[in-house]
């Protein structure tokens, strides 16, 4: 039983050392603000706060975020350095003001990563998905979404 606890405690420390932390940003459709940490050697997770400032008018403010499962398509480092990466996501935004509302965005997310040095990387990504609104000019209202980014990730010590 000790061994067991013992081997169980060692593995959970080594699976803790081996998950990596992230801070970064990226411009294009929106400036973002991100923490990504890894879940796998080749899975992370990532969380981010929109600051796009294309809804501000000084009229209303938007304030979006977006939860991200990011995963590499290959470990393969034959790419040159390149790791293609694709990924799931859920943004959400909400305006506040007049014409306020509401609006969630599923997507899919493809992208390529660069690793510069140890703890710099960057990556360029194109994301597509549905854009269910809620109030604001139209009372309810679903289109189709897209974005493109380029961006910087840190990894923290």
């Amino acid at each position: 039983m000790k061994t067991t606890l013992l081997g169980l405690l060692a593995l959970t420390a080594v699976s803790t050392a081996s998950a990596a932390s992230y801070v970064g940003g990226s411009v294009g459709s929106g400036l973002t603000l991100h923490y990504q940490n890894d879940l796998t050697a080749s899975s992370a997770m990532r969380y981010g706060l929109n600051l796009d400032a294309t809804n501000f008018n000084f009229k209303n403010l938007s304030i979006g975020g977006s939860v991200d499962y990011l995963g590499d398509f290959s470990t393969d480092t034959t790419l040159g350095g390149f790791t293609p990466y694709y990924g799931l996501g859920l943004g959400a935004g909400v305006v506040l003001g007049n014409g306020g509302g509401f609006s969630v965005y599923p997507h899919g997310t493809l992208g390529l990563r660069y690793n510069i040095t140890d703890p710099l990387s960057l990556f360029v990504e194109g994301n597509v998905g549905p854009v269910v609104s809620v109030g604001g000019a139209a009372a309810a209202s679903v289109s189709v979404g897209a974005g493109a980014r380029i961006g910087l990730n840190y990894r923290l010590p």
